[in-house]
């Protein structure tokens, strides 16, 4: 079995989430049988077993504080609206979690240390929609405490159940959330809008109520200086404390189970690290982690802290700050990869930021553009499978932090609007010339690829960039911007309006301008996509309507459609997948002029 392959079935665990009131009790994701699934985990007893055993997977699950309940979201072949199930912690049958609900999109949950259940619901007909599910309700209705047509999402509960969070984007802005505190009959407390009504392009996050009794202070991300940082405000009282802990990237935060303090997460650069932030005090102390990402940590009630950590080297992790490893899946272990090098490109709206991984010899290299998703998301120094297989098949890999990508500041991340796609595209172009007048990447073996936006901006590049690329590979893709925005989810109908400032019908013109549609006549590179049929975010209509008109055209391209929603929770067909797509560039590239770089491995078997 070829290292590449191994990566990606090499079983891996996400952070354990443990129940407030029975840290003993956990929930977990597994890939152990070869579908991520739900796993509990009894840390007394060192007990595991799986919870959810479906075609397509299962990842969205939560155990409840007393740690009696599990709750997981069953939707249809990953096609994201289902209803939420729940089963006894110890096992034993699923049943519905709240009677009396309609399938919807899940749009947050929160659970009641007595019970009580919040959950967010998002539907095409009804919007955005909250609900209380009362303990010992039994078959009775959960009750509605929140109705709007923009998106919106639960929060948190406070400890003591009394009070409830929402982000909403009311305002119509779906990039800056609102909040608004709520007791669960629905009455309002009290409202937070740095955004002021839409006027200021300035978003709020939650990241928890204080755990404790009687606390009502609440913990929120605000970007009134700029960047992401901690703030607490009390709804109550009205007043709010921000944090300055003096880092310089996007600042994250959760409390300490005794509300002593804070676990900050400061990301800069593609990189994170982790310190204690004593709240009496002001003083900041270290966390100590190795060099690379942490995609989530959680403080214990011993004061402990467990993170899960990989590089772009090694591969994730669950580590604990007692320098034990705190979950160790069974089976083989994943090979290790190569280090990225940071670059850092001149481009027309600022620096720019991209991270490079190389084979082993000399350029220039056969080079694979792989564009992230989001596009409020970055890559970073941390393990993927996919740029790693690349990397074996002789590629060097180029992924870049276009603006639009989160962590490196507000001003960064809000330059995508209106020439959606279009600002992206200048940020990578101006790193593939430095790609090419460096010596790293072969001018005539070049490929743009990405998945789902990655995708999309790929399709796009395809058409507004044709003598940049010599093959295109996107997954997941938005293909056609006016057909997705009328088929795709109601959430994501309120990101579009925001990033193109309106419907197709209001801006006819800047939905035109960046759709991949409106360039694929220009397109010259062979194509390949993948596609899910029952994907609510980048639905299938859409694609087609751009592979018809490949078809039409006789333009060289493949298409493979499978059965799951936006990706694939299923192992081997992850594997299948990119072993399609290497099979795909390797037939499609040129072969390089003799002294011009490496020749190209064989075909993956």
């Amino acid at each position: 079995m070829p290292d590449w392959e191994k990566r990606f079935r090499a079983p891996r665990v996400s952070l354990p989430e443990w129940a407030e009131d029975a840290p003993a009790r956990s929930l977990f994701v597994s890939n152990a049988t070869g579908t991520f699934e739900l796993y509990a985990w009894d840390r007394a007893t060192g007990g595991q077993r799986q919870v959810t055993d479906r075609p397509n997977g299962t990842t969205d699950g939560a155990v409840t504080p007393d740690g009696q309940w599990i709750w997981w979201f069953s939707d249809t072949d990953g096609d994201e609206f289902g209803v939420w199930m729940r089963q006894p912690f110890g096992g034993g049958e699923d049943t519905p979690a709240a009677a009396g609900l309609a399938p919807s999109y899940p749009a947050g949950l929160a659970m009641g240390r007595d019970g009580t259940v919040v959950v967010g619901r998002s539907t095409d007909e009804e919007g955005s929609t909250v609900h209380v599910v009362r303990p010992g309700a039994g078959s009775a209705a959960p009750t509605e405490i929140y109705r709007h047509p923009e998106s919106a999402g639960v929060g948190d509960l406070s400890h003591d159940g009394s009070l409830l969070v929402i982000e909403h984007t009311e305002h119509g802005d779906a990039m800056h959330s609102a909040l608004r505190v709520m007791r669960t009959d629905g009455s309002a407390v009290a409202e937070l809008d740095d955004s002021e009504g839409g006027t200021k392009e300035l978003g709020l996050t939650v990241l928890g109520f204080a755990p404790v009794d009687g606390d009502a202070r609440l913990l929120v991300g605000h970007q009134r200086r700029g960047r992401w940082e901690p703030m607490i405000w009390d709804p109550l009282s009205g007043s709010t404390r921000e944090l300055d802990l003096g880092l310089p990237g996007d600042v994250s935060a959760e409390w300490y189970p005794d509300a002593s303090g804070l676990l900050v997460v400061h990301s800069h650069q593609a990189r994170d690290e982790l310190f204690r932030y004593d709240l009496a005090s002001g003083e900041r102390t270290r966390v100590e982690t190795p060099a690379g990402s942490v995609m989530g940590a959680t403080a214990r009630p011993d004061g402990t802290v467990e993170f899960l950590w990989s590089s772009a080297a090694q591969p994730p992790q669950v580590r604990s700050t007692t320098g034990a490893t705190v979950l160790d899946p069974p089976g083989m272990k994943a090979p290790d990869s190569v280090p990225v090098e940071d670059a850092w490109v001149e481009g027309p709206g600022g620096r720019i930021h991209a991270l490079v991984q190389k084979p082993a010899g000399e350029g220039p290299f056969p080079t694979v553009f792989e564009v992230h998703g989001g596009p409020t998301h970055h890559d970073s120094d941390s393990f993927a499978g996919q740029p790693a297989a690349w990397v074996d098949h002789g590629f060097a890999v180029v992924r870049v932090n276009y603006r639009g990508s989160t962590g490196y500041g507000r001003a960064w991340t809000d330059a995508l609007k209106h020439r959606v796609g279009l600002i992206e595209l200048e940020d990578i172009d101006a790193v593939r010339e430095w790609a090419v007048g460096s010596g790293l990447a072969d001018p005539d073996r070049l490929v743009l690829a990405g998945g789902s936006w990655g995708g999309y901006l790929t399709l796009l590049g395809l058409g507004t960039q044709p003598e940049a690329w010599a093959l295109g590979l996107a997954a997941v893709p938005v293909a056609d911007y006016v057909t997705a925005y009328h088929d795709e989810m109601e959430a994501l109908k309120s990101m579009d309006r925001t990033l193109l400032g309106g419907t197709p019908e209001e801006v006819p013109e800047r939905f035109e301008a960046s759709s991949p549609l409106t360039y694929v006549d220009k397109v010259r590179a062979p194509v390949y996509i993948s596609a899910g049929v029952n994907d609510p975010r980048c639905p299938i209509r859409q694609v087609e309507n751009y592979v018809n008109r490949l078809v039409e055209r006789d333009h060289p391209h493949e298409v493979y459609r499978y059965d799951a929603g936006h990706g694939s929770l299923v192992v081997e067909e992850r594997i299948k997948q990119v072993r399609l797509e290497i099979d795909f560039a390797l037939r499609h590239l040129p072969r390089p002029a003799p002294g011009q770089g490496p020749a190209l491995p064989a075909r993956p078997q």
